[in-house]
Protein backbone atom coordinates (compact mmCIF):
# COMPACT_ATOMS: atom_id res chain seq x y z
CA UNK A 1 0.00 0.00 0.00
CA UNK A 2 1.27 3.66 -0.82
CA UNK A 3 1.26 6.27 2.00
CA UNK A 4 0.95 10.14 1.48
CA UNK A 5 0.90 12.00 4.39
CA UNK A 6 1.65 15.22 4.32
CA UNK A 7 0.52 18.91 6.10
CA UNK A 8 -0.51 22.03 4.29
CA UNK A 9 1.52 24.61 5.44
CA UNK A 10 2.39 23.06 8.92
CA UNK A 11 5.25 20.24 9.55
CA UNK A 12 4.04 16.95 9.97
CA UNK A 13 6.85 15.01 12.06
CA UNK A 14 8.28 11.44 11.65
CA UNK A 15 6.06 9.89 14.78
CA UNK A 16 2.69 11.53 13.22
CA UNK A 17 3.47 9.39 10.09
CA UNK A 18 4.69 6.11 11.60
CA UNK A 19 1.27 6.47 13.86
CA UNK A 20 -0.95 7.23 10.91
CA UNK A 21 0.15 4.19 9.03
CA UNK A 22 -0.30 1.66 11.77
CA UNK A 23 -3.41 2.97 12.89
CA UNK A 24 -4.39 2.53 8.74
CA UNK A 25 -2.68 -0.72 8.45
CA UNK A 26 -4.62 -2.41 11.32
CA UNK A 27 -7.56 -0.38 9.75
CA UNK A 28 -6.89 -2.54 6.26
CA UNK A 29 -6.55 -5.64 8.26
CA UNK A 30 -9.43 -5.85 9.97
CA UNK A 31 -11.81 -5.34 7.25
CA UNK A 32 -9.40 -7.54 4.65
CA UNK A 33 -9.67 -5.42 2.06
CA UNK A 34 -6.68 -4.09 -0.69
CA UNK A 35 -5.79 -0.72 -0.65
CA UNK A 36 -3.73 0.64 -2.98
CA UNK A 37 -3.09 4.07 -1.83
CA UNK A 38 -4.00 6.30 1.26
CA UNK A 39 -3.35 10.10 1.25
CA UNK A 40 -3.52 12.11 4.51
CA UNK A 41 -3.76 15.45 4.62
CA UNK A 42 -3.30 17.53 7.80
CA UNK A 43 -3.67 21.51 7.90
CA UNK A 44 -4.59 23.99 10.38
CA UNK A 45 -7.99 26.26 10.92
CA UNK A 46 -7.51 28.60 13.46
CA UNK A 47 -6.81 27.20 16.67
CA UNK A 48 -8.51 23.37 14.89
CA UNK A 49 -6.41 20.77 13.27
CA UNK A 50 -7.95 19.33 10.50
CA UNK A 51 -7.17 16.02 9.03
CA UNK A 52 -8.97 14.99 5.42
CA UNK A 53 -8.25 11.34 4.28
CA UNK A 54 -9.07 9.03 0.87
CA UNK A 55 -8.53 5.82 0.71
CA UNK A 56 -8.75 3.53 -2.23
CA UNK A 57 -9.24 0.30 -2.18
CA UNK A 58 -8.69 -2.57 -5.29
CA UNK A 59 -12.49 -2.91 -5.38
CA UNK A 60 -12.74 0.71 -6.50
CA UNK A 61 -14.27 2.00 -3.74
CA UNK A 62 -12.91 5.50 -2.30
CA UNK A 63 -13.66 6.08 1.38
CA UNK A 64 -13.60 9.41 2.23
CA UNK A 65 -13.28 11.52 5.79
CA UNK A 66 -12.75 15.02 7.33
CA UNK A 67 -12.73 15.54 10.69
CA UNK A 68 -11.19 18.55 12.88
CA UNK A 69 -10.09 18.82 16.88
CA UNK A 70 -8.07 21.21 19.07
CA UNK A 71 -5.10 18.19 18.79
CA UNK A 72 -3.95 17.13 16.12
CA UNK A 73 -3.55 12.95 17.30
CA UNK A 74 -6.96 13.44 17.82
CA UNK A 75 -8.31 15.41 15.03
CA UNK A 76 -6.87 11.62 12.80
CA UNK A 77 -8.49 9.79 15.35
CA UNK A 78 -11.75 10.99 14.59
CA UNK A 79 -10.72 10.80 10.77
CA UNK A 80 -10.23 7.20 11.42
CA UNK A 81 -13.45 6.39 13.06
CA UNK A 82 -15.17 7.91 10.38
CA UNK A 83 -13.42 5.43 8.28
CA UNK A 84 -13.65 2.65 9.86
CA UNK A 85 -17.62 3.36 9.77
CA UNK A 86 -17.70 4.01 6.12
CA UNK A 87 -15.55 0.59 5.38
CA UNK A 88 -17.44 -1.79 8.00
CA UNK A 89 -20.88 -0.04 6.50
CA UNK A 90 -19.85 -1.38 2.55
CA UNK A 91 -18.20 -4.52 3.92
CA UNK A 92 -21.77 -5.44 5.28
CA UNK A 93 -23.44 -4.29 2.23
CA UNK A 94 -21.04 -6.01 0.40
CA UNK A 95 -22.14 -9.57 2.06
CA UNK A 96 -25.71 -9.09 2.53
CA UNK A 97 -25.98 -8.44 -1.60
CA UNK A 98 -23.69 -11.13 -2.77
CA UNK A 99 -24.64 -14.09 -0.30
CA UNK A 100 -27.08 -14.95 -3.04
CA UNK A 101 -24.77 -14.55 -5.98
CA UNK A 102 -23.75 -17.84 -7.48
CA UNK A 103 -21.61 -16.55 -10.68
CA UNK A 104 -19.65 -14.07 -10.87
CA UNK A 105 -20.94 -10.66 -12.54
CA UNK A 106 -21.41 -10.62 -15.71
CA UNK A 107 -20.64 -7.75 -18.51
CA UNK A 108 -21.43 -6.74 -22.21
CA UNK A 109 -20.20 -4.72 -24.27
CA UNK A 110 -21.33 -1.53 -26.07
CA UNK A 111 -20.41 1.51 -27.83
CA UNK A 112 -19.63 4.65 -25.87
CA UNK A 113 -19.43 8.08 -27.40
CA UNK A 114 -18.51 11.68 -26.37
CA UNK A 115 -19.92 14.64 -28.26
CA UNK A 116 -18.63 17.92 -28.64
CA UNK A 117 -20.60 20.67 -26.83
CA UNK A 118 -18.57 23.66 -28.06
CA UNK A 119 -21.01 26.63 -29.17
CA UNK A 120 -19.02 26.90 -32.48
CA UNK A 121 -20.29 22.90 -33.41
CA UNK A 122 -23.99 24.00 -32.42
CA UNK A 123 -24.30 25.93 -35.27
CA UNK A 124 -22.85 23.43 -37.53
CA UNK A 125 -25.08 20.82 -36.00
CA UNK A 126 -28.25 22.40 -36.05
CA UNK A 127 -27.73 22.68 -40.15
CA UNK A 128 -27.19 18.72 -40.48
CA UNK A 129 -29.14 17.77 -37.06
CA UNK A 130 -26.40 15.59 -36.56
CA UNK A 131 -24.16 15.73 -32.92
CA UNK A 132 -20.18 15.79 -33.51
CA UNK A 133 -18.44 12.94 -32.22
CA UNK A 134 -15.13 13.50 -30.77
CA UNK A 135 -14.89 10.37 -28.90
CA UNK A 136 -15.38 6.51 -29.15
CA UNK A 137 -14.47 4.10 -26.38
CA UNK A 138 -16.12 0.89 -25.47
CA UNK A 139 -18.35 0.39 -22.11
CA UNK A 140 -19.02 -2.44 -20.23
CA UNK A 141 -22.32 -3.01 -19.16
CA UNK A 142 -22.94 -5.26 -16.02
CA UNK A 143 -25.90 -7.98 -15.15
CA UNK A 144 -26.93 -7.01 -11.79
CA UNK A 145 -29.95 -6.70 -9.53
CA UNK A 146 -31.65 -3.69 -9.12
CA UNK A 147 -30.59 -3.36 -5.52
CA UNK A 148 -26.84 -4.51 -6.72
CA UNK A 149 -26.64 -1.56 -9.39
CA UNK A 150 -28.31 1.17 -6.66
CA UNK A 151 -24.96 -0.51 -4.32
CA UNK A 152 -22.71 -0.33 -7.06
CA UNK A 153 -23.82 3.21 -8.25
CA UNK A 154 -22.91 4.52 -4.41
CA UNK A 155 -19.52 2.43 -3.92
CA UNK A 156 -18.30 4.12 -7.18
CA UNK A 157 -20.08 7.47 -6.39
CA UNK A 158 -21.44 8.47 -9.46
CA UNK A 159 -24.75 9.60 -10.70
CA UNK A 160 -25.93 7.46 -13.18
CA UNK A 161 -25.42 3.78 -13.91
CA UNK A 162 -26.78 1.42 -16.96
CA UNK A 163 -27.31 -2.03 -16.33
CA UNK A 164 -28.93 -4.95 -17.43
CA UNK A 165 -31.60 -5.96 -15.02
CA UNK A 166 -30.49 -10.17 -14.11
CA UNK A 167 -34.73 -10.85 -14.20
CA UNK A 168 -35.45 -10.24 -17.21
CA UNK A 169 -32.70 -9.00 -19.39
CA UNK A 170 -33.59 -5.50 -20.17
CA UNK A 171 -31.52 -2.46 -19.71
CA UNK A 172 -32.36 -0.59 -17.27
CA UNK A 173 -30.69 3.13 -15.92
CA UNK A 174 -30.67 3.77 -11.66
CA UNK A 175 -29.74 7.26 -10.77
CA UNK A 176 -29.22 9.64 -7.90
CA UNK A 177 -32.55 12.56 -8.38
CA UNK A 178 -32.07 16.40 -7.51
CA UNK A 179 -33.82 15.80 -4.16
CA UNK A 180 -31.00 12.70 -2.96
CA UNK A 181 -33.13 9.45 -3.49
CA UNK A 182 -32.73 7.34 -6.14
CA UNK A 183 -34.43 6.56 -9.08
CA UNK A 184 -34.90 3.16 -11.21
CA UNK A 185 -35.68 3.57 -15.29
CA UNK A 186 -36.90 0.05 -15.95
CA UNK A 187 -38.80 -0.01 -19.56
CA UNK A 188 -40.12 -3.71 -19.30
CA UNK A 189 -42.61 -2.69 -16.34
Amino acid sequence: MRYQISGRQIEIGEALQTHVKAELGELVEKYQQRPTEAVVVFSKDAHLFVCESTFHLSTGLTAQAKAQATEIYAAFEACREKLDKQLRRYKRRLKDHHKDRTSPVEFAGAPSYIVASDEDDNAAEAESLQPVIIAEMETRIPSLSAGEAVMQMELSHTSVLVFRNERHGGLNVVYRREDGNIGWIDPQN
